[in-house]
């Protein structure tokens, strides 16, 4: 058995998601016990003290569950930094995608790559996403955008070998391709040739519900059809500008609602009471340059569960929830506790995982981060360095920051 102790702050988010009350339930000089992968008791270290072979001194610092990045665009390749420059000299994320840009340049490269070249770029990633205290992440298809190289990006979510649980989302819906005249006929083709055939391979199906890309009569087809197959909706929604997409995604169940920067008060009426999670992704609008990002405070004072993901993609291109944890905090208003709940359980819960990890409780996995903070206040605030002391993954330490600077 393993003991963490001393902690300051065991940050345990006991009680399942939040949405009326942001309370973190926490235990101060906390210990968590480890058997195997899970976890079997939490209480003060006075409580737990000599109850394991094995110890961790987490004194001085707080333990927390393992972050969980509910929304990624993980598998791709190649890098567009040079969009940066561009959107900096006044171009938009919708005339740099029509300069073939954006999503359909990374569908070229993404593309060419073969199946290795995209597992050695995934496992940078995900390597940085670990050491920054990412334990499990969602990751979407949506860089192929036919069926040979979705198939290709599925098998590489599905078949990596990594300490974080990568869940495999299918966005086949993520821009239309040049071989295609319009978004209805590409719709179509991937409802009768496509879902049927990768349904096995994702457990969520998604769609870019936006105006230019794809209408929510669109998303509602296209979703409707991934249920057939047994895939849970998601939705891309009113990123740009609200065309009803959160209301598509109510309507179909969908298990979160992902952007909402545009998203107006009768979409927000739609979203309120309907137990779907809004997720939030201040990385993007950060990126695009722009001074808008989601109404969190309206959201959570109408009760409406939120969560924190990257967006991790080229536009886009972070692997750390602390730095979207600081976004949140500083340009979206988000009490730190509202966002480390946010990147959690609540987080858990948008991809249906908030019975398993997302906590420190009795029974569940034991994914778990220790950081270098005294108080889970200076998560957000000491920004721009990673705070994770040691990651433990089902019981294992899978990561620890052990080398001391030399001053020599």
């Amino acid at each position: 058995m393993l003991l963490v102790k001393n902690a300051s702050q065991l940050i345990t988010l006991e009680g399942g998601v939040r949405k009326d009350s942001y309370d973190l339930a926490i235990i101060e000089d906390g210990a968590v016990l480890i058997e195997g992968s899970k976890i079997v008791e939490i209480g003060t270290t006075r409580d737990l003290k000599n109850s394991a072979e094995d110890e961790i001194d987490a004194s001085g610092k707080i333990v927390l569950p393992g972050f969980v990045d509910p929304h990624t665009h993980l598998i791709f390749s190649g890098t567009r930094e040079n969009e940066l420059y561009l959107k900096l000299k006044g171009r938009t994320y919708l005339e740099i995608l029509k300069m073939g840009g954006g999503i359909l340049r990374t569908v070229r490269a993404t593309r060419s790559a073969s199946i290795q070249d995209l597992i050695r770029e995934t496992t940078r990633r995900l390597d940085y996403m670990l050491i920054n205290g990412t334990t499990t992440a969602e990751a979407k298809s949506g860089y192929g955008l036919d069926y040979e190289n979705e198939l290709k990006i599925l098998h590489v979510i599905n078949g990596i070998s990594h300490p974080i649980e990568v869940v495999p989302t299918f966005l086949g819906a993520h821009a239309v391709p040049p071989e295609f005249k319009d978004s209805g006929e590409y719709i179509e083709f991937l409802v009768e040739e496509v879902i049927p055939k990768i349904s096995g391979l994702a457990e969520f199906i998604d769609i870019f519900c936006e105006k230019g890309v794809f209408s929510a009569d669109e998303s509602r087809y296209y979703l409707e059809s991934g249920k057939k197959h047994g895939l849970i909706p998601k939705i891309h929604a009113d990123e740009i500008c609200d065309i009803g997409c959160t209301r598509v995604g109510v309507e179909v169940g969908a298990i979160s609602v992902d952007h909402l920067v545009k998203t107006g008060d009768e979409s927000l009426d739609a979203l309120e009471g309907s137990g779907t999670i809004a997720v939030f992704l201040p990385a993007t609008p950060y990126m695009l340059l722009s001074r808008e990002y989601a109404r969190a405070r309206e959201f959570i004072r109408r009760g409406i569960p939120v969560a924190l993901a990257t967006d991790l993609n080229p536009n886009a291109y972070t692997e750390s929830m602390q730095m979207v944890i600081s976004l949140a905090i500083t340009q979206m208003r988000m009490l730190p506790e509202e966002a480390i709940a946010a990147s959690t359980i609540n987080a858990a819960a948008a991809i249906g995982r908030s019975d398993v990890i997302g906590s420190i409780e009795k029974g569940k996995q034991a994914d778990i981060i220790i950081m270098d903070a005294e108080n889970y206040q200076q998560i957000g605030y000491h920004f721009g360095v990673n705070l994770v002391d040691t990651v433990i993954k089902k019981g294992r330490i899978v990561w620890r920051r052990r080398m001391d600077v030399s001053h020599s």
